[in-house]
C-alpha cells in the first residue's frame, strides 16, 4: 500500500526520510523492535542478510509486514558487486557487457530474480564514466560501470534499465554527478576530482542527460568533491563539501538543471569519506537540505538513531520546514505508487535463472 502523507504521524514521516541496513538474515526479536521505532522508508539488504532464497523471501515479507509499503533495495551490479552469489550463479560485471541487447538481457534477469525474491528496487545501474584516459585509478569502481565511453554508457546502462524496468524493478542511476576520473576510492576517503565545468558536464553529466528522460529511475549522490567546477561549495571550515551535502549540486545542478524531480538517495552516510569529517547527524541534515529524500544508513543502529535525531530536531527547530518535509515524502509517495508487489515464489525458476545467468555469462 502506497504511502498516504497525510495518515502519517510526525515520527513516521521523518522514518520515511531513511533508507537502512539491519545486522542479519532474519528479523529478530531486537531488529523488529529497532524497525518499529525508527519506521524507515527502505531497507537496503546486503551479503549478510542473504543465506538461501527462501530465507531471503521470508526476509523481504516480514519487512512489508512491519513497514510501510518499504523500498527493499540491493545492490545487485554484477561482478565485484553482486549481493546473491550465494543463492544463484554469480552475475558477469557491467564492464564485461559489450552490446545493449547484453545489457537488457542482463538486467532482464536480474530483474525477475528479485521480483521473486521479494525486492522492488536494484541500485544500479553505475553508469560513472570510465574510459582509457581515466582508467587504471584505485578508485573501487573496477569494472562496475558499462562501457568505455559516455556514449556507450548510455546504450549498455539504459539497456540494463529497460530489463530491470520489463520486470517491474525500479533501477537507480549513480554515482551523480560522476565518480569516473576519481583516483581514490570514497568508502575510505573524500575524493577530489579534478575536473572542470565543461568536462564535468559533456562527460559526467551526458548518462543522467540521455537516461533520465527515458527511464522512471532513482539517482544515487556520490561523496565526492570537485576542485574545478564552479558549481563546487566549501564546508564551514573552508574544505572541499561532498556532492551529496551540496546544495548547488543536488538541488541546482540535478534538480534545477537537469530538471529531475525524482527520488534522489545518498550513498552510504556511514562510509569514510562522510563519517570522519562530519558525523552522521550533520552530514544526514545537510543532505536533506541539500535536497536528497532518502538518507542510506547502512549498518549501525547507533548511526541510524543519531541520524534520526538529527533530522526530528531540524524539523522541530523550524530548520527543515514542513514544505521542504513534505517536498520530499510526495516524492517517496510517488515512488511506492510505482512499486510491484513480488512474484510468486518459484524455487525452480531461481534455478532455472541460476542457469540461465551462467549461460549468459559464458556468452559475453
Amino acid at each position: 500500500m502506497p504511502v498516504s502523507i497525510e495518515n502519517l504521524t510526525a515520527r513516521e514521516k521523518i522514518g520515511q526520510l531513511f533508507s537502512i541496513g539491519i545486522s542479519g538474515p532474519e528479523i529478530d526479536a531486537a531488529t523488529e523492535e529497532f524497525l518499529r521505532e525508527i519506521r524507515p522508508g527502505g531497507v537496503c539488504l546486503f551479503a549478510r542478510n542473504v543465506r538461501e532464497a527462501s530465507q531471503v523471501r521470508e526476509l523481504c515479507d516480514a519487512l512489508r509486514e512491519i513497514l510501510i509499503a518499504p523500498i527493499i533495495s540491493i545492490d545487485q551490479e554484477g561482478g565485484t558487486v553482486d549481493r546473491l552469489r550465494r543463492i544463484v550463479t554469480p552475475l558477469a560485471a557491467a564492464g564485461q557487457v559489450s552490446s545493449a541487447t547484453d545489457a537488457e538481457r542482463m538486467g532482464s534477469l536480474v530483474g525477475e530474480l528479485l521480483r521473486i525474491l521479494g525486492i522492488n528496487t536494484d541500485f544500479a545501474p553505475v553508469v560513472d564514466v570510465v574510459d582509457e584516459a581515466r582508467s587504471g585509478a584505485s578508485n573501487g569502481l573496477f569494472t562496475r560501470p558499462f562501457g568505455r565511453s559516455k556514449e556507450d554508457v548510455v546504450a549498455l546502462a539504459g539497456g540494463f534499465l529497460t530489463g530491470i524496468e520489463s520486470q517491474g524493478v525500479w533501477g537507480c542511476l549513480k554515482h551523480f554527478p560522476g565518480l569516473g576520473a576519481a583516483k581514490v576510492d570514497s568508502h575510505n576517503e573524500l575524493p577530489t576530482i579534478e575536473l572542470d565545468d565543461d568536462e564535468l558536464s559533456a562527460t559526467d553529466l551526458f548518462p543522467y542527460r540521455e537516461l533520465l528522460p527515458k527511464h522512471n529511475a532513482a539517482v544515487m549522490v556520490a561523496h565526492a568533491a570537485y576542485s574545478g567546477v564552479s558549481l563546487q561549495e566549501k564546508a564551514q571550515n573552508g574544505t572541499l563539501l561532498p556532492s551529496s551535502l551540496s546544495r548547488s549540486m543536488v538541488s541546482g545542478l540535478l534538480r534545477e538543471e537537469l530538471g529531475f524531480d525524482g527520488m534522489v538517495f545518498t550513498d552510504d552516510l556511514e562510509m569514510g569519506a562522510i563519517l570522519r569529517g562530519y558525523g552522521i547527524g550533520d552530514a544526514c541534515r545537510m543532505a536533506f537540505l541539500a535536497g536528497v529524500d532518502a538518507l542510506c544508513i547502512c549498518a549501525e543502529p547507533a548511526n541510524i538513531r543519531a541520524g534520526f535525531a538529527a533530522i526530528e530536531d531540524a524539523v522541530s527547530s523550524g530548520e527543515i520546514t514542513n514544505e521542504r518535509l513534505e517536498t520530499s515524502l510526495s516524492r517517496i509517495s510517488r515512488a511506492k505508487h510505482r512499486l510491484h508487489e513480488p512474484l510468486a515464489y518459484d524455487e525452480g525458476r531461481i534455478r532455472e535463472l541460476s542457469d540461465e545467468i551462467a549461460a549468459f555469462n559464458a556468452s559475453l
